[in-house]
C-alpha cells in the first residue's frame, strides 16, 4: 500500500487528549483477538483452513452489514475510488490471506505458539515504518529483530509435541507480516473512510477470496459438531466484527506502532485460554524462543522516554 505510505500533512491544532474510549476499545480487542486463537486451535479439529476462514467471514460479514445499514454510514459517506480501491487490496491481505495463513499455522502449533509468532508484527510495522515514511533504522531496531528472530528460531525447533514443523513456523510468521502490512494501511485508509465501513469492504472482499472453499465448508458443516460451529460462528461474531470495529476505532485516534504494541498482552493471554480451555501448553523451548520474539519486539518499539532537564541552581 505505498500509495497510500506519505506521510500526512502536519496540523497546526492539538491533539486531543487521550480517552478511556480508546482504551476500552483496545482491551475489547486484545481480549477477543486472544480468545480468537483458542476458538481456530478449537474448530480447526473439524474444519480446514480455508473453509474455516469462509464460514467466519460469512458471520462476520452478516453481522457489519447489520451495522452499516443500520448506521446508514454509506447513504452519509461513500469512499471514493481510489479509497476504494486500496480498501479491497486491504480485505483481501488481512480478512482473507491472513485468515487462511493462521488457521493453516494454528494445525501445525498450538494456539500459544501461533500466537507468539503472529505477535512479531509489531516489530515488523518498525520496519514498514524505516521504510515507507522514512523514519530509518536506529540500532534499537536492528538489534530488537536480531532478538526477535533468534526467538523464532528456537521456536522453529519444537512446538508443544516436542517436534519442528518449519512449515507451521513459515506460516506464523507470514501471519505476521500480512498482519503489519494491513496495519500500516489501514491507518492511512481511516484518514479517509470510517471504520465501520472499512471493516464491512474489508471482511466483505475476505468473504469473496474464500468462497472458492464454499463446497468444502458445506460438506464439514455436515459432519462438524455443533460446538466446532458455533466455535466458527463465534470467530465471526466476536473476533472479527466487533474486534476489527474496536479496533479501527482506538487506530484512528493513536499511532500504529503504539496500538500494535499493545498485543504484547496476546500470547500471555493465549497461552492461559489454551492450558484452560484445551489442555494445551507451548513446550518450554517454544515459551523460551516466545519470550526473545516480544523482547525483541520491546527492544525495537518502545521508546525510552527523554530525560528530564535538571533545574539550575542559581547562584545569587
Amino acid at each position: 500500500m505505498t500509495a497510500l505510505a506519505s506521510p500526512p500533512a502536519p496540523s497546526t491544532s492539538p491533539r486531543p487528549a487521550p480517552t478511556f474510549l480508546p482504551i476500552a476499545a483496545t482491551a475489547v480487542t486484545i481480549v477477543l483477538w486472544a480468545s480468537a486463537f483458542v476458538g481456530i486451535r478449537s474448530a480447526g479439529h473439524d474444519y480446514s483452513a480455508g473453509p474455516l476462514a469462509l464460514g467466519r467471514l460469512l458471520a462476520g460479514s452478516v453481522v457489519l452489514t447489520v451495522a452499516v445499514l443500520i448506521s446508514g454510514r454509506l447513504r452519509a459517506r461513500r469512499p471514493d475510488r481510489q479509497t476504494l480501491l486500496w480498501a479491497l487490496v486491504w480485505g483481501v491481505a488481512w480478512f482473507g490471506l491472513y485468515n487462511v495463513a493462521l488457521n493453516l499455522a494454528e494445525q501445525r502449533l498450538d494456539a500459544g505458539t501461533a500466537a507468539l509468532l503472529v505477535n512479531l508484527a509489531p516489530v515488523l510495522v518498525a520496519v514498514l515504518a524505516g521504510l515507507l515514511l522514512g523514519e530509518g533504522f536506529p540500532a534499537r531496531l536492528m538489534i530488537g529483530m536480531a532478538v526477535a528472530f533468534s526467538g523464532v528460531t528456537i521456536i522453529a525447533v519444537t512446538t508443544s509435541t516436542g517436534r519442528g514443523d518449519l512449515l507451521g513456523v513459515v506460516l506464523g510468521v507470514a501471519s505476521a507480516v500480512l498482519y503489519a502490512l494491513s496495519a500500516t494501511g489501514q491507518k492511512r485508509l481511516l484518514a479517509r473512510i470510517d471504520a465501520l465501513t472499512l471493516t464491512w469492504i474489508g471482511c466483505l472482499t475476505g468473504t469473496v477470496v474464500t468462497l472458492p472453499f464454499a463446497p468444502t465448508l458445506i460438506s464439514q458443516a455436515a459432519e462438524a459438531p455443533a460446538s466446532a460451529t458455533l466455535s466458527m460462528i463465534y470467530l465471526g461474531v466476536f473476533p472479527t466484527a466487533v474486534a476489527f470495529l474496536t479496533w479501527g476505532y482506538a487506530l484512528s485516534r493513536t499511532s500504529v506502532g503504539r496500538l500494535a504494541a499493545s498485543t504484547y498482552v496476546v500470547p500471555p493471554l493465549v497461552v492461559l485460554l489454551s492450558w484452560t480451555l484445551l489442555g494445551e501448553v507451548p513446550g518450554l523451548l517454544a515459551l523460551a524462543g516466545g519470550v526473545l520474539c516480544l523482547s525483541g519486539v520491546g527492544i525495537a518499539t518502545l521508546r525510552r522516554s527523554a530525560p528530564t532537564p535538571q533545574r539550575q541552581v542559581s547562584n545569587s
